[in-house]
């Protein structure tokens, strides 16, 4: 089992979650309706919307069946950045306590994604550097 294993779960239960029911309560058609249409992306929100909540169950499966992890972490990390700067940015940093919707979940779920992605860091080459 590799060190990622509980968080590739973790961040799979979490983009799951966060997509599935959303496709069972009208969350996603309301999402692209009275969200996405109405900041500028009409008439194409529905479709971004279920593009962005299938994705996310596509990077879930990818996350646990531990295949093109790379892929899924930037595509899924291009989804959050997108909804820090079109959603969370003017909310602030809280998600709850000190504000409300804020940034630090996204955030959260970037450097994950990225520890997923990069176990043993961003260097090419791992040999000991200690001089």
């Amino acid at each position: 089992m590799s060190g990622t294993f509980l968080l590739r779960i973790a961040v799979a239960i979490i983009l799951l979650t966060h997509s599935v029911f959303g496709m069972f309560n009208n969350g996603i058609n309301d999402f692209g309706n009275l969200f996405l249409n109405q900041i500028g992306f009409a008439p194409f929100g529905v479709f971004l919307a279920w593009s962005i909540k299938l994705s996310h169950v596509a990077a879930a499966i990818l996350l646990i069946s531990n295949k093109y992890v790379k892929l899924a972490g930037f595509v899924t990390i291009f989804i959050l950045i997108m909804g820090i700067i079109l959603v969370h940015f003017k909310e602030g940093w809280f998600v709850v306590g000190g504000g409300r919707n804020g940034v630090e979940y996204n955030f959260l779920l970037i450097v994950v994604l990225f520890a997923i992605m990069y176990p043993n860091g961003f260097r090419k080459n791992q040999q000991n550097t200690n001089l």
